[in-house]
């Protein structure tokens, strides 16, 4: 691997992890059609790729993360409970379904079903109230909802799966505003992508990865560059678009990029 192939791995991960159309297997296409790696090769520097668009997220969103590490839950419990339900959730499903599909799976078809779940949710919401009034905030996000978010997100560890589409698609169905579901999507991401990190890193051992540590450096520091200005955009397209909109641009945008790769 060359410097040019991690500079387009980098910049493959910042662009598409915030997006519904999973990081994880845009890379994993490019590396196996184009660098010619084994899947599982492919699948495990898919994983640590994430470390660069994580750090990202901490930049972003350190003012929550240091209130977290402070332990100053009696000014913003919320947060910290939505993060640690959610993790322990998403450990359930996302865990067994790592050994099951290490190197093998793709979860294009329910990449597809989450663009088209999110393009039927913005026509759903045409006919509504589109005033921030009549969407649920942070703040009133319940256990049952926290729960089920990580339930949801550990099903993105399958290659080809939007963990970002995942969250959003769930957070935009259960009504909350499109700011909150972009911030709640980006905070969860943090622990879940450590853990799949650590994990890969364990269950790893004595794997041989083809990439020297100039490469692992300019791969984290090109997904970091394109992720933070990725969050930013999004989150200040989240602020001008209407609700049903969002949806429906996410959604096409989700079933475009993926069935891209089936018609070329």
């Amino acid at each position: 691997m060359d410097i040019i192939q991690s500079i387009l791995l980098g910049l493959i991960q910042g662009i598409a992890e915030w997006l519904p159309i999973s990081s994880e297997g845009q890379s994993m296409l490019f590396m196996m059609e184009i660098l010619r790696l084994s899947p599982v090769e492919a699948f495990s520097i898919a994983i640590f790729l994430h470390l660069g668009t994580t750090l990202a997220v901490i930049l972003k969103f350190r003012a929550e993360f240091l209130e977290i590490l402070r332990w100053r839950i009696t000014s913003n419990p919320i947060l910290l409970k939505i993060i640690i339900i959610s993790t322990l959730a998403t450990g359930i499903t996302g865990v067994p379904l790592f050994f099951l599909i290490k190197g093998f799976s793709h979860g294009d078809i329910f990449t597809l079903l989450i663009g088209g779940m999110l393009i039927l949710t913005g026509i759903l919401l045409r006919t509504q109230d589109s005033k921030d009034e009549g969407y649920k905030r942070i703040e009133d996000m319940k256990i049952r909802d926290m729960l089920f978010l990580g339930l949801a997100q550990g099903f993105s560890i399958l290659p080809g799966v939007s963990r970002s589409g995942t969250t959003i698609t769930f957070l935009l169905l259960d009504r909350m505003r499109q700011e909150d579901t972009l911030k709640v999507s980006f905070l969860i991401s943090v622990p879940a992508v450590l853990g799949a990190v650590t994990l890969n890193l364990v269950t790893s051992s004595g794997e041989v990865i083809p990439f020297s540590v100039t490469n692992a450096l300019v791969m984290i520091t090109v997904a970091f560059l394109a992720g933070y200005a990725t969050i930013d955009l999004l989150m200040r397209s989240a602020r001008h678009l209407n609700f049903s909109k969002f949806c429906i641009i996410l959604g096409f945008l989700t079933i475009v990029v993926t069935v891209f790769p089936w018609i070329v």
